[in-house]
């Protein structure tokens, strides 16, 4: 005959529980003592001392099964016990939710931006929530698969693994360079707007390029048209023009490589009285934010392609995708809805 069991006061059958969570979990005896602990009003870091566990751990464990009100050992128990059940349904089979990825992918979107947005543009609609680790498996998973396979393409980088790339420096010095090490410290913090890191995105063989200004604060794109080539005249042309567009107190330096295509730079200080600053030989990171916008920009302009076939207007089109994308460093915010409260700030 099977016996009865106590389970948070009511009789249960004693048929035993045959489910074991893993190593390192939460089993029903610690369950039961948090329950036992709740009801004697413990504080739950006590409890957590008890156990020998992260107050943390018992914290989520806690709130996540009905808080200290409508905590429940059993319950809880078989909440984590149908948790880890495999395999899951995934997410992203079907439905609104796929829809809305896949939409974001064939914008250009990553993952990440498209899984840390979602929360934001539906704030109220819990099933409009997926993880980047799920976006990435169900494009790459075999056996999964739920997103379109070629949506892969879609992804910022299409390079399965790393590789070394050796590089020797050619360069000549700049007359009259002042380096990075001189800059303002106001720079360095993003703290104060109105400071700029540029570089080129050059096309095949070196034969074409598109210039590329990113403000350091706001992370906004300027994209410059260079359809007279990517000499040192031609880049200072299309950066006086870019930089016009641009308010006053958002004028305050640029930072920018070695690059021959620098080498008038005193030129253009004097007439626009935004003073370049250089970086080290081989630091890319002085630049980091231009760096990683030069890495957004090649789903848009592929290496090994000719740049000198994208008109200005398709530059436009690409300038205003990327400001229209959220970033992880402005809390999923786009660089366009940063800049404008910035300059609405400044005004």
């Amino acid at each position: 005959m099977v016996g009865l069991m106590v389970r948070d006061g009511r009789f249960t059958s004693g048929v035993p529980d045959d489910w074991e969570p893993r190593a390192g979990c939460l089993g029903i005896a610690e369950r039961e003592e948090i329950l036992v602990g709740i009801r004697s009003g413990e504080p739950l870091s006590a409890i957590a001392r008890q156990l020998g566990r992260s107050p943390s751990t018992i914290s989520r464990e806690v709130v996540a099964n009905g808080g200290r009100e409508g905590y429940s050992a059993w319950g809880a128990h078989q909440r984590a016990r149908e948790g880890a059940r495999r395999p899951k349904r995934c997410k992203l089979r079907a439905g609104r939710l796929c829809d809305e990825v896949a939409r974001r992918l064939l914008e250009l979107w990553s993952p990440d931006e498209i899984a840390r947005r979602l929360p934001l543009e539906f704030p109220d609609d819990p099933e409009m929530r997926v993880s980047h680790e799920t976006i990435y498996q169900s494009l790459f998973v075999q056996g999964r698969g739920e997103l379109r396979r070629e949506l892969a393409r879609c992804l910022r980088s299409g390079r399965t693994c790393r590789k070394k790339r050796g590089v020797v420096d050619r360069r000549g010095r700049i007359p009259g360079m002042v380096m990075i090490s001189d800059r303002p410290a106001e720079v360095a913090d993003r703290a104060v707007p109105g400071h700029w890191e540029g570089d080129l995105t050059l096309g095949e063989n070196g034969r074409s390029a598109v210039g590329t200004l990113v403000e350091r604060t706001t992370r906004l794109v300027l994209l410059l048209h260079l359809k007279d080539g990517r000499s040192a005249i031609s880049v200072e042309a299309a950066m006086r023009r870019a930089v016009a567009t641009l308010p006053g107190e958002l004028r305050r330096s640029i930072t920018w490589d070695q690059g021959a295509e620098m080498s008038t730079h005193a030129s253009f200080t004097t007439a626009t009285g935004i003073p370049i600053y250089f970086c080290d030989p081989h630091a890319p990171w002085q630049r980091g934010s231009n760096e990683n916008t030069n890495g957004l920009l090649r789903q848009y302009l592929p290496k090994g392609t000719d740049l000198s076939k994208h008109s200005a207007a398709e530059l436009k089109r690409i300038q205003r995708s990327l400001n229209d994308r959220p970033r992880k460093t402005l809390n999923y915010l786009t660089p366009s809805e940063t800049y404008t409260q910035v300059v609405a700030a400044t005004a």
